[in-house]
Order: C-alpha cells, then sequence, then structure tokens
C-alpha cells in the first residue's frame, strides 16, 4: 500500500530551484496529520540524512547544509508537504525522501534531484 507519494524531482543548474511535493493518497489520512513529517536525502555511496522535518504544529527544523535555502511546510487540508529548494548546488545531488513518523514510519517511493555546475 502506497502511504506517500513524491514528485518534484528534476534535473536543474546551480543556482536553480525545484519545489518538491509528497501527499498522503486521499483514503489514508493518518500518516499525515498531526504526524511529524520529513525529507530525507541519500547520494550516491553516502547514508540517508535528514534535510529538513515539520511537526504538527509547524515547528521546522532544517541541516546545517540547507539553511537558508531550503523551506518545508505542510497543508493539511490538501495532505501535503512541500520542500522548496533554492540556490541548489551539486551537493544537493540526491534521491529525495518523504517521511511520516505516524504509524511506526512510513516513506515515500523517493524522487531525483540533480543539480549540474
Amino acid at each position: 500500500q502506497v502511504y506517500l507519494v513524491e514528485s518534484g524531482g528534476g534535473s536543474v543548474q546551480a543556482g536553480g530551484s525545484l519545489r518538491l511535493s509528497c501527499k498522503a493518497p486521499r483514503d489514508i489520512t493518518s500518516v499525515f496529520n498531526p504526524a511529524t513529517l520529513a525529507w530525507y536525502r541519500q547520494a550516491p555511496g553516502k547514508q540517508r540524512e535528514l534535510v529538513a522535518s515539520i511537526s504538527g504544529t509547524s515547528r521546522t527544523t532544517y541541516v546545517d547544509s540547507v539553511k537558508g535555502r531550503f523551506t518545508i511546510s505542510r497543508d493539511n487540508s490538501r495532505k501535503t508537504v512541500y520542500l522548496q529548494m533554492n540556490n541548489l548546488q551539486s551537493d544537493d545531488t540526491a534521491v529525495y525522501y518523504c517521511y511520516s513518523d505516524a504509524q511506526n514510519g512510513r516513506w515515500g517511493q523517493g524522487t531525483q534531484v540533480t543539480v549540474s555546475s
């Protein structure tokens, strides 16, 4: 069963922007609200790392490397969490995964982001 569906990945040049979206299917609401939602990423040969998170009360956290460039937000009415990524750099190249801490943890399938210099 699919709990979270990401979209919005792609290829951009350094300095460009992308917005990732992660949506819970219409018939599955418990993974979204009031769960804490997060974006992780995994680059080739590296461990998966937490990029940003947003709690049920919209408290946010960011890894230092993306502070000031990425913004996480959520729209509970649309059951969607977003990651706005600006000033992308080659080090941001990775597969980005959406995560919900509900139901003992649920992951999306991932979306590829490739930044060329």
